[in-house]
């Protein structure tokens, strides 16, 4: 079945969900998520999360911020494929997509592994593999390092999970278009299309319960843990909450070409009613998502993501974290952009400018750890929390503003020559900020 050509734009809901353009507080969310990871890890270099106690418990599971950013790149990146699937636009192009995911990317890392390489592994400089893999973000498929770990070489550990983001980036087309032909079988009729892309997340989400179950009775779970199939669920909440946005925008089309509902009533439809319910209740799912992270922090999700208990642990890690980041983000993405209670809290001008320049405090925590530590001349795990914490955020928050202005931005202005449609494609995405 060949997609309809893109129809003109529907009289405007403004309770609808923001489906193109920018949304600050989504980079509030991409912000939170940075945050968190960098508290973590400063926390488990000061040694502080092998104490016993409540908040050690909490903060050892900082590393939520990992599928924050994992549900953020499926809502934002796949839905202009969601529009294509429900014939809104076209599908975008296969290729300008990859070059613009590459130079959001790569540039950035490019120097946090030229740095690193220079500052850490002096005896590896002339060695192409290690140059070639982790240039390419491919060094998680090599089951032999130098580094002896699976998660990357001193002052890179945290890129595990950049290396899984960038196999999403690679295999989303592909995704998208499966998703599409599925979606295409249920004819014309927009409701059975989205539910139809509903159900097919919904079997990409239990592809992460199956690998992760077979893989945690492997001898090398470590190694085979940190590939995409483990987390595609995570990315799945997040392309299924862009089928809802975009879902009901369809229907807003619908009731512009049929008059069955006046100007700005289409949130009163099914799907729209739901996402203004969501976006309304914000309170209650934040609350939500703290409480089960709470429960995450138990030993029901295992002493950590890369020690687990057994195959249950691993099934609930997914699970728990995947419903922390649903709750968390479903009422920002099913929000409009001018949402009230949203927009202060999550897309005022602070939460703004970290969201920006989030990639980078993503790449560059580590470097910054390591010097500080190196400076103050701490012992291996030992140190203050308290001091080292805001010390280690405000040094990195300055390299990470500088690495923005250096690098990222000129490299994202290479890939935004080409004039945007009227459903533009997401100005972020989930690590890539």
């Amino acid at each position: 079945m060949t997609l309809a050509a893109p129809r003109p734009q529907a009289a405007r809901d403004d309770r609808l969900p923001t489906i193109s353009g920018h949304h600050a507080a989504l980079d509030g969310l991409r912000a939170v998520a940075a945050l968190l990871v960098l508290l973590f890890h400063v926390a488990a270099s000061t040694g502080y999360l092998s104490r016993q106690g409540a908040l050690p418990a909490l903060l050892s599971r900082g590393e939520i911020g990992v599928p924050i950013f994992f549900t953020l790149s499926g809502l934002l990146l796949y839905r202009p494929w969601a529009a294509a699937a429900l014939g809104l636009r076209p599908a975008p192009g296969t290729g300008g997509y990859l070059w613009k995911r590459a130079l959001r990317l790569l540039p950035a890392y490019w120097a946090l592994v030229i740095v690193t390489m220079v500052m850490y592994a002096e005896d590896h400089l002339t060695d192409f593999w290690t140059w070639l893999t982790l240039g390419t973000l491919t060094y998680s498929y090599d089951p032999h390092p130098w580094w002896n770990n699976y998660l990357g070489p001193n002052g890179m550990g945290q890129i595990w999970s950049l290396t899984v983001e960038a196999a999403f980036y690679v295999a989303l087309p592909l995704l998208a278009l499966l998703l599409r032909l599925w979606a295409e079988r249920a004819g014309a009729d927009v409701g059975a299309r989205a539910r139809r892309l509903l159900y097919g997340l919904g079997g990409y989400s239990l592809v992460s319960l199956v690998y992760a179950l077979a893989v945690s009775y492997t001898s090398n779970e470590g190694f085979y843990g940190n590939w995409l199939p483990r987390y595609l669920a995570w990315f799945a909440i997040g392309m299924a909450l862009a089928v809802l946005s975009v879902w009901a925008h369809a229907e807003a089309e619908h009731d512009q070409a049929s008059g069955e509902y006046g100007q700005g009533q289409s949130s009163e439809r099914p799907v729209g009613r739901f996402c203004r319910t969501v976006a309304a209740s914000w309170g209650m799912c934040w609350v939500t998502a703290a409480l089960l992270y709470c429960v995450a922090s138990t030993p029901l999700t295992g002493v950590s993501r890369f020690i687990p208990a057994n195959a249950w642990t691993t099934e609930l890690h997914i699970v728990l974290y995947g419903l922390v980041a649903a709750f968390l983000i479903a009422p920002v993405a099913l929000a409009p952009a001018d949402h009230p209670a949203i927009r202060r809290v999550l897309g005022n001008r602070v939460m703004a400018f970290l969201g920006k320049i989030s990639y980078s405090v993503f790449l560059w925590q580590f470097v910054v750890i390591y010097v500080w530590f190196d400076l103050t001349d701490h012992p291996p795990f030992t140190g203050n929390l308290l001091v080292d914490f805001p010390v280690c955020a405000l040094l990195t928050i300055g390299v990470s503003t500088l690495s923005y202005h250096l690098v990222e931005s000129p490299a994202r202005r290479l890939g935004s020559g080409r004039r945007p449609s009227v459903h533009r494609e997401p100005v972020g995405d989930g690590v890539a900020g």
